[in-house]
């Protein structure tokens, strides 16, 4: 018996969604066994299944966690004294930032996501919608959701807007070019600014 005291669960999980990353990064979705992830992470098989059902359900935890953290970094990004064209390029340049920071999970969430089927689209379309919701209500300037509600074109065209940014990071992952993910920011806001000043309305 080991003289160590066990460690929290909540600590537990967190390195198993480490260890996870850090398998896909080496191996591969395919390639990487529970077995492989529970070493890593230095606890027991049966530990990884007291968080995660199976070898997907851990990469959709991982692929939830990042995209909950990069939303945070938008929020804290942006200042919400200016105006909403301001933050939102505030927000777009914090959000790229933070994506071409760490390239390999990047990989891993956008490419290896897609490949889970019908669980890794939930979850895709989940962040998409958080993400959305955020822009919406800068756009709005409101942090009440219900402020949204009456223009729902709003919310659709923050949907497209999310799903352009993601094809223009495959874009960059595809063509090994993540480190210059900022360099999009100010191109990026002017299209993303003419789009919502078309159906934001006035006032």
């Amino acid at each position: 018996m080991s003289a160590t005291a066990p460690l929290p669960l909540s600590d537990h999980r967190r390195r198993l969604l480490d260890a996870m990353a850090a398998c896909v990064a080496i191996q591969g979705y395919p390639d990487t066994t529970i077995a492989d992830i529970a070493a890593q992470a230095r606890v027991s098989k049966r530990t990884f299944y007291e968080h995660f059902g199976s070898k997907a359900d851990c990469l959709v935890a991982l692929y939830r966690t990042a995209s909950a953290q990069a939303l945070d970094v938008l929020r804290q990004a942006i200042d919400p004294a200016r105006p909403w064209q301001e933050q939102v390029e505030q927000a777009l340049g914090a959000y790229l930032q933070v994506l071409a920071a760490n390239p390999v999970l990047l990989r891993t969430l956008f490419i290896e996501i897609l490949g889970l089927g019908e669980i890794g689209l939930k979850a895709r379309r989940e962040v998409v919608r958080d993400i959305a919701d955020f822009i919406a209500r800068t756009v709005a300037g409101s942090g009440d959701a219900a402020v949204v509600t009456p223009w729902p074109h709003l919310h659709q065209t923050a949907v497209g807007v999310v799903g352009a940014i993601n094809e223009l990071v495959l874009e960059a992952i595809e063509n090994d070019r993540v480190d210059r993910l900022p360099e999009l920011t100010t191109a990026t806001a002017r299209w993303v600014r003419a789009l919502f000043e078309a159906v934001r309305p006035a006032g």
